[in-house]
């Protein structure tokens, strides 16, 4: 595998201190038991059914996030912090035949430093790729792609710091990013995923929620991503890891489309706080240009009586 030379890499044979610390060496029922106290509530203090997007002080989301792009947006869950850029439409590229549908170009990546357990390599993985797949299969069904046959529009989901719920928070930036480079939509998207292990579910978890949920020996055990539209009551996306009966898979489905509308007001605000500012950029702007206009008349009448005088 190619370096990355930019960076100081390491020798390839080297191995990671954290292995010698007392919580990697602690056993399953150990890390469980740190999950949550006696009261249950979890490390950061929220409740087992209380997702970080709920607390005022816990989510914050912005627009206009990067100058180069058409739409960007940036949304912060405490520790997981994801950027999104979508640039203008262009032509597929080696295509030959004519495509009735627009096409979403999706690509997910982590920052080298993002993740707490491993470095990520400057070559994309199997993950990145998986999320990839994902985020194009959530974002497809929102976006309103007859609008522009037979071209393709590029969304880039890079990563800073992950903490649990990667998926849901890159699919919740695309959508914010989506509605800022003005891409029509049949309807917000919103995400929101759960971990569960035995009977418990864990709603938004955190990384090491989302570790111990993958390696859990539970009946149910798991992690599930939704993604919805909730103004059309639609499920625009699925994803499932793990092993779970049909019971549970309802109940979480149900948690889920709850805590998906929860999530809408919050990217409501968000957009309307957009268009204020766009607005007044807009008469800000417009006043500029009739100061200007004033000046270069006054300019005019001098030139004309000056040359009339002559």
């Amino acid at each position: 595998m190619p370096l990355d030379f930019r960076r100081f890499n390491g020798p390839e044979d080297s191995v990671s201190y954290k292995i010698y610390t007392k919580d990697y060496l602690k056993t399953y029922d150990e890390q469980l038991k740190d999950l949550y106290d006696e009261n249950g509530k979890r490390k950061d203090g929220r409740e087992l059914n209380e997702a970080r997007s709920m607390c005022m002080f816990c989510m914050f989301a912005r627009t206009d996030m990067v100058s180069q792009a058409k739409g960007s947006a940036y949304v912060e869950l405490r520790k997981t912090k994801v950027v999104c850029s979508v640039f203008d439409p262009r032509e597929i590229p080696h295509q030959n035949e004519f495509r009735q549908l627009g096409q979403l170009y999706c690509e997910v990546k982590f920052a080298p430093f993002s993740c707490p357990r491993k470095r990520r390599p400057y070559v994309p993985d199997v993950e990145e790729k998986a999320l990839s797949v994902a985020l194009r299969q959530a974002l497809e069904p929102a976006v309103c792609r007859h609008f522009f046959p037979n071209y393709q529009i590029d969304v880039l989901i890079y990563i800073l710091e992950h903490d649990g719920s990667c998926l849901a928070a890159a699919i919740n930036a695309a959508g914010l990013a989506l509605a800022n480079a003005a891409v029509p939509m049949f309807d917000i998207i919103t995400s929101c995923s759960v971990a569960v292990i035995g009977n418990k579910m864990f709603i938004d978890p955190t990384e090491i929620e989302e570790h111990i949920a993958k390696n859990s020996t539970e009946v149910n055990h798991g992690i599930i991503t939704m993604s919805v539209l909730s103004q059309l009551k639609q499920i625009s996306d699925f994803t499932q890891i793990g092993s779970m009966d049909v019971e549970c898979v309802t109940k979480v489905m149900e948690v889920l489309l709850k805590e998906c509308e929860i999530i809408v007001p919050n990217i409501q605000r968000v957009l309307v706080v957009d268009v204020v500012k766009n607005f007044e950029l807009k008469k800000h702007l417009e006043a500029e240009t009739k100061k200007r206009e004033e000046i270069l008349k006054k300019k005019m009448d001098e030139w004309r009586s000056l040359l009339n005088g002559q």
